[in-house]
């Protein structure tokens, strides 16, 4: 398709290699440690343009994420995805949706 000229993969950390980049980015896709995406999404406001698209995958995290499930295993990725979706929901400079696709509460 071409597309070799136009994207660039790294490898690596993100949490370590973001910090590095000082471009600005169209779109910014965050599927990662759950634990981490209030990282990645200030890095991705950080390195955002206006009309900057972020998408961040399955941020209700199996439905626990709305509900009083807290197993000790999940407690910190639900917490800090709580975290991602206030922010996100908070901040006057994005337009922000959650779309329940494929992602249901298995835990009521």
């Amino acid at each position: 398709m071409g597309l070799d000229k136009k994207i660039n993969i790294i490898f690596g950390d993100a949490v370590e290699i973001l910090p590095s980049l000082n471009q600005t980015y169209d779109m910014f896709f965050i599927d990662a440690a759950k634990g981490k995406y209030p990282i990645f999404l200030n890095e991705a406001l950080r390195m955002s343009k206006k009309g900057s698209i972020i998408v961040a995958d399955n941020i209700l995290y199996k439905g626990y994420v709305m509900s009083d499930y807290n197993k000790h295993k999940q407690r910190t990725a639900v917490r800090n995805l709580r975290e991602y979706i206030q922010k996100a929901l908070d901040n006057p400079k994005l337009e922000s949706q959650i779309l329940e696709i494929g992602d249901r509460n298995l835990h009521k």
